[in-house]
């Protein structure tokens, strides 16, 4: 074949790829011949069914014949064959080899079928025979199911075909470049698929993607041309035998992995063809990069849709890689979804999938229901939401439903009325019998037996004691309560030293004589017995008033006295229910303090507006 093969230098695609670095930006597979290790198709080749004989001519430097070489063709035998494969063996460690259709066939086919979707570049033909006088290329982006041209090829584009000349005309779709019959042997056809007006596109662009990715590639050879050489000195010029022959069909081009890969591995179930020279076959699936994934990394790694999937830009080199989902590690995979993405203001549009380790949520952030955050741990470790762990008879059910959901940010229970413990499995101080409506306050002065409701005197309080164990057997002769839940647990129903004095708002100036240092509308969520000493949990809904420590809206704890000291449940404060709670600061440990007092009221706006109006005209 000819030695001086032209030098194609395709830049956006080869330079891509940063001279050998690891990809950080957009970066492209090396180019190869495509035509290499796959089978090329042709509609005929000589001698298939019995030998042919066949005569070459080629002219002299001023165009004169030269003695014609003639030969037989037979398929029959490896030394004589002239089959397709010839054209996509070595150029150049067997350039002399080359394909021969069957003599006197009018028209020819050669068609490469890729198993994947390539990037082509460049087609260079290099003819035996003469060149064709006319000939289409063709490209198929959907494995051959229908065809586009590529380029129209012809010594008279408008008589042959009905359309410019690129020589005359830039861009068009024909050129007369390449039909002359000159030389006779050695012509060359060469097509670059990114030559202007896609020279300047970003090569991995749509609309370059457009005119550059094949499945199959294919030229047709539409008009046999003879050598018309001069014949001088010859005794006669012998009649032309004519054929199509090609020493080489090489396309050049690579995997086609949208800026994200410089590596690839054969297709699953590719076998290449074996051929004489070569030992590089341009294989067909991306080892991606850049959190891509896919045979040609045209979506996004399983954990990385946070946001839409980009190829990489070929001009600036940006490698516009996915970006992660946060999951907090409770996910394997997530999806991008548009109302998120647009919700954040286009910075982030990754939903995680299937949470797991009891997680839900966008991210995987906060553990489902029925499971609570150990602080212990990182929220990413896999046991960092522990399941609640409420007893089934002291905890109150929420209104959404039957199932007891604990706080999920530290896994206290929501207690019934007059019991205590995180996880509300025993009765407070001052109350006993615990069971399905809670516990019932103590007749005593100070506190009772918390089984059998006994008063206890002073001395036998042991304020760390013990929770007695849980027994869900009632005796058939103990009465069973029904109390109703609005009468609450209370000294309200109960004698003795206990009994709560019902707070009205009378005089303004009793009121403000109380110098109340704070006043809160609140929500109570729960309450637990801390041995010295009993918490409130509640939800701080309005500050009236506060005074030293700085009171805000949300979870807060309120610590009352008079649980302790006396054995006492005054003021009653009803988990589930909202009260405005006047009472005194205690500002050397920052605790809200609620004791006999204070003045505690169930919430009703009216009394809001009123104590207000109070605070603001009386107690100035």
């Amino acid at each position: 074949g000819p030695k001086n093969r032209p030098q194609l230098c395709l830049t956006p695609l080869a330079g891509a790829s940063g001279g050998g670095t690891r990809c950080e930006k957009a970066c492209n597979p090396r180019l190869g011949n495509l035509a290499h290790g796959r089978a090329l198709r042709t509609d005929t080749a000589c001698g298939t069914g019995a030998p042919e004989p066949y005569c070459a001519y080629a002219e002299a430097a001023d165009h004169s014949c030269e003695p014609p070489a003639c030969g037989r063709c037979s398929g029959a035998r490896a030394a004589l064959a002239h089959p397709p494969a010839a054209m996509a063996d070595s150029p150049f460690r067997r350039p002399r080899t080359w394909w021969q259709s069957a003599q006197n066939a009018p028209r020819e086919t050669i068609q490469l079928d890729l198993e994947a979707a390539f990037y082509f570049t460049h087609l260079i033909l290099v003819f035996k025979s003469p060149r064709p006088a006319a000939m289409v290329l063709e490209r198929s982006q959907d494995f051959g199911k229908t065809w586009r041209p590529y380029k129209y090829f012809a010594a008279n584009c408008s008589a042959t075909f009905g359309l410019e000349d690129d020589v005359t005309q830039k861009g068009a779709t024909c050129t007369s470049r390449y039909s002359s019959p000159f030389p006779c042997t050695g012509g060359e056809v060469i097509y670059r698929a990114l030559s202007p007006p896609y020279a300047a596109e970003d090569p991995y662009s749509a609309e370059a993607q457009e005119q550059l990715k094949i499945t199959n590639l294919r030229v047709q050879l539409l008009k046999r041309q003879g050598c018309p050489c001069r014949a001088e000195g010859l005794p006669a010029k012998p009649p032309q035998l004519l054929h199509f022959a090609v020493y080489d069909f090489i396309v050049k081009g690579s995997c086609f992995c949208n800026g994200h890969a410089d590596h690839c591995v054969p297709v699953a179930g590719f076998r290449p063809v074996k051929a004489a020279g070569v030992f590089h076959v341009v294989h067909g699936k991306c080892m991606c990069k850049h959190n891509t994934a896919g045979s040609h990394c045209q979506h996004c790694a399983p954990l990385y849709n946070d946001q839409p999937w980009q190829a990489a830009d070929g001009k600036t080199g940006a490698p516009k890689e996915c970006q992660s989902c946060k999951c907090n590690g409770h996910a394997d995979t997530c999806h991008f979804d548009m109302d998120a993405w647009l919700a954040s203001g286009n910075r982030s549009g990754g939903v995680c999938d299937n949470c797991q380790h009891n997680t839900e949520g966008q991210h995987c952030q906060r553990c489902k229901p029925g499971f609570y955050r150990d602080l212990r741990k990182p929220f990413s470790a896999p046991d960092a939401c522990k399941p609640c762990a409420c007893h089934p008879v002291g905890s109150a059910t929420l209104p959404l439903g039957p199932r007891t959901f604990c706080d999920p940010s530290n896994g206290d229970c929501p207690c019934k009325p007059g019991v205590a413990g995180p996880r509300c499995d025993h009765c407070l101080l001052g109350y006993w019998g615990f069971g399905p409506y809670g516990c019932r306050p103590c007749d005593c002065a100070r506190h009772c037996d918390p089984l059998t409701g006994d008063c206890l005197s002073g001395t036998d309080v042991d304020w760390h004691h013990e929770v007695p164990p849980f027994q869900p057997v009632l005796n058939d002769s103990e009465p069973a309560w029904g109390w109703e839940d609005e009468q609450g647990f209370s000294a309200l129903r109960h004698s003795g030293k206990c009994e709560c004095k019902e707070q009205v708002l009378g005089n303004p100036k009793v009121f403000c004589g109380m110098k109340y240092t704070y006043v809160i509308k609140t929500k109570i969520l729960s309450a637990h017995d801390k041995g010295s000493h009993a918490e409130v949990n509640v939800k701080i809904r309005k500050v009236l008033k506060s005074t030293k420590l700085k009171i805000l809206r949300g979870k807060r704890t309120l610590y009352p006295e008079s649980w302790t000291n006396r054995g006492c449940t005054c003021p009653i404060l009803n988990p589930g229910l909202e009260y405005l709670v006047a009472g005194h600061e205690d500002v050397r440990t920052g605790r809200l303090v609620v004791n006999m007092k204070s003045f505690v009221q169930q919430w009703k706006s009216a009394l809001g507006r009123k104590v207000l109006e109070i605070l603001k005209r009386d107690c100035n």
